[in-house]
């Protein structure tokens, strides 16, 4: 059985930061099952955050995690990270890590999917 297993999540103060982890069992990240973070405001849909490009290995930011945002990935905890910097409101969400094939900036569909995690940021 496949499972993402996200966490970090929490309240935060504008302007501070935040570690997001998720660590997956019963699949190994790599080309395959690409990590990456999406998220989803309420009322909103849910958009993509940062993710690894299967093609060659190297993380993608959108727009929203430009210069702010960091992605990176242990292999051998086979864990993805998300650190946030500079938050705003604007941020809060629920934070979901994902894994499958990845080409961004194109959205795919992915194939695995974690609960989710909150991150709320307060003024």
């Amino acid at each position: 059985e496949v499972q993402l297993l996200e966490s970090g999540g929490g309240l935060v103060q504008t302007g501070g930061s935040l570690t997001l982890s998720c660590t997956a069992s019963g699949l190994i990240f790599d080309d395959d099952y690409a990590p990456g973070w999406f998220r989803q405001a309420p009322g909103k849909e849910r958009e993509a955050v940062a993710t690894i490009n299967s093609l060659d290995g190297q993380p993608y930011y959108f727009d929203s995690a430009k210069g702010r945002f960091t992605l990176t990935t242990d292999n051998a905890k086979n864990t993805v990270y998300l650190q946030m910097n500079r938050l705003t409101s604007e941020d809060t969400a629920v934070y979901y890590c994902a894994a499958g094939r990845s080409y961004p900036p194109y959205v795919v569909p992915s194939a695995y999917w974690g609960q989710g995690t909150q991150v709320t940021v307060s003024s």
